[in-house]
């Protein structure tokens, strides 16, 4: 099925504008596919950030990906933007779902010639519902301009956060392995890291909201080893959040413990995660790609939804944890032993690599 526009060119395509971050296009890929089923056309996505590209390009649905810098530099000055507008302006106006939380980068779609008419913009969430239900339910409305063409699609369970892993990306996984000395053993994932935690050099700053301490991840990951002796721990990460594994590793005084955050493109992060037994994880980018690609995770939140943000959607297998300190939401208020016991309730995979035989199932 093709969308059909007298007014424009026969063959359509339809388009998504989120401008988010790793997670949140996480989030986004149920949306992609209900559009993709919808209308039978690739999905072309307007973002930003460097995460979009190698994370989407190529899954399910995905047509083109245009990637803009600063949404609030003057358009005059971003030569980013500019090429966006004539990208928009020779792709002809086509049903579009601006899913974002408020209107920066809307007149980006005017300046390139799609119509109000031809828009979708973002709805606000019900109370309770996931962000992964939220997109599809958005994905569901029409555009004034198609008026009652395609009626919403009924919307009967819950969606839930799906990355395809390629053939490529596994291909790349295998050196990647080698290279790190882990292409022989199970592996348990660590996500200590986030932008916030990494925005200055004091972690510990009131407003860092995600950051939990260096010692009590230590706990957590001599819990870990002491369960599972043969495995190898990953702290996973981006090369500002190093120094942060670092002085966990030396916390923890533990053997078999990797610090890969130095080296860890994105394609790699998606294909080692479908690898990985578990992770524990702040609540933060690559926990959702973990419950995208079917490893279970534990995460820590600060004071923001799990109800909304829990990873991957409502039926993964994932547990999210919240603490409180004096009486408010506080992610300093979750100690380790809930980490470890929350962990311990985790359905674990198989043992596909490596000699040990450990657990196959069921309580680790």
């Amino acid at each position: 099925m093709q969308f059909v526009d007298s007014r424009s060119p026969a063959t359509q395509r339809v388009l998504i504008v989120r401008f988010g971050a790793l997670g949140d296009m996480v989030l986004l890929t149920p949306m992609i596919r209900r559009l993709h089923e919808r209308f039978g056309v690739p999905v072309d996505i307007v973002s930003s950030g460097g995460w979009t590209r190698p994370l989407l390009d190529g899954q399910p649905g995905v047509g083109d990906i245009r990637i803009i810098g600063s949404r609030r530099r003057p358009y005059l000055l971003s030569p980013d933007q500019q090429r966006l507008v004539r990208w928009l302006r020779a792709r002809g106006p086509t049903p579009t779902w601006f899913a974002h939380p408020h209107d920066v980068g809307r007149d980006l779609l005017r300046r390139g010639n799609v119509p109000d008419e031809f828009v979708c913009d973002f709805t606000n969430t019900i109370p309770g519902e996931h962000d992964a239900d939220r997109w599809v339910r958005f994905a569901d409305e029409t555009p004034v301009a198609l008026g009652n063409v395609y009626p919403p699609a009924q919307h009967t369970r819950s969606a839930h956060a799906f990355l395809q892993v390629t053939a490529s990306m596994r291909s790349d996984l295998q050196p990647w392995l080698v290279r790190h000395g882990l292409e022989s053993q199970s592996l348990i994932a660590i996500q200590a890291g986030n932008k916030r935690t990494m925005r200055s050099w004091k972690r510990r700053r009131v407003t860092n909201k995600k950051y939990w301490p260096e010692t009590r991840w230590a706990q957590v990951i001599r819990a870990v080893r002491k369960d599972r002796p043969h495995s190898a721990i990953v702290l996973l990460g981006v090369p500002q959040e190093h120094e942060l594994n670092q002085d966990i590793i030396r916390e923890a005084g533990i053997t078999n413990i990797h610090n890969v955050a130095n080296d860890l493109p994105v394609p790699i992060l998606v294909a080692l995660l479908e690898r990985t037994d578990s992770m524990i994880s702040v609540d933060t980018g690559p926990a959702h790609v973990a419950a995208a690609v079917g490893c279970s995770v534990v995460t820590l939140f600060a004071d923001a939804d799990p109800q909304r943000y829990r990873p991957g959607g409502r039926n993964t297998f994932a547990i999210a944890l919240q603490g409180k300190v004096e009486g408010q939401l506080n992610i300093l208020g979750i100690d380790a032993s809930r980490v470890i016991a929350a962990w311990r309730q985790l359905p674990k995979r198989a043992r596909r690599y490596g000699a040990e035989q450990e657990l196959t199932a069921g309580v680790g």
